[in-house]
């Protein structure tokens, strides 16, 4: 799963309505809106069906948001082993996330204290936990500024291209609503894997 957040996306409302193309005339789109507000998406990526898995759409991306984020997703398979692929964002590494990961794996291990010991004592020494392939849930983080290797980031360009760029939220709620409801429709019909084109060539600078 290639999992990451995207955030600040605004409700925003046309304050006129879009005016329909005609012969010889484009569609006019009205340029200003009223704000209601903004939600956070964090999306699941499934790199080898296409498919855009348990997505969460809220008001905050925090430390314990994106934790039980990753439970309703191991919950979907509670035995399966689960690999997340993730950017190098605090919350992807947090005390929370170790403690959930230890739990859901009945790891018995003692786990430190945050700042002070163990495997809670840094970032460093909490990836390195959390990505033990020994572990039925590890993630993989991506290099530091190599946010594009991470797959869901392509598809947050599919929904801000189709969804949201253009479009016409009367309040939050209408906004997540049309969220998940693109990714329904997303995963009904146009799911797929992507398929990387880059060879591997260096590029002419």
């Amino acid at each position: 799963m290639s999992v990451d957040e995207m955030t600040g996306i605004q409700a925003l409302e046309r304050i006129a309505p879009t005016k329909p193309m005609k012969p010889g005339r484009v569609e006019r789109i009205e340029f200003e809106y009223k704000r209601h507000g903004t939600q956070c998406l964090i999306g699941n990526f499934d790199v080898v069906t296409g498919e855009v898995v348990t997505p969460t759409v809220g008001a905050t991306r925090t430390e314990e948001d994106f934790r039980m984020h990753i439970a309703r997703t191991v919950a979907t398979d509670p035995q399966a082993g689960w690999i997340f692929v993730a950017d190098n964002l605090n919350i992807h590494c947090s005390e929370a996330m170790v403690r959930y990961v230890a739990e859901a794996c009945e790891l018995d291990v003692d786990l430190g204290k945050k700042g002070r010991k163990g495997i809670l004592r840094s970032v460093a020494s909490r990836k390195e936990f959390l990505t033990d392939p020994s572990h039925r849930i590890r993630f993989v983080y991506v290099p530091k500024h190599t946010s594009w290797l991470n797959q869901i980031e392509c598809w947050f360009s599919i929904l801000v291209r189709r969804v949201i760029k253009r479009g016409n939220f009367k309040s939050v709620e209408d906004l997540r609503a049309k969220i998940l409801a693109f990714i329904d429709y997303f995963n009904k019909t146009l799911a797929k894997p992507f398929k990387w084109t880059f060879t591997g060539r260096p590029l002419n600078v």
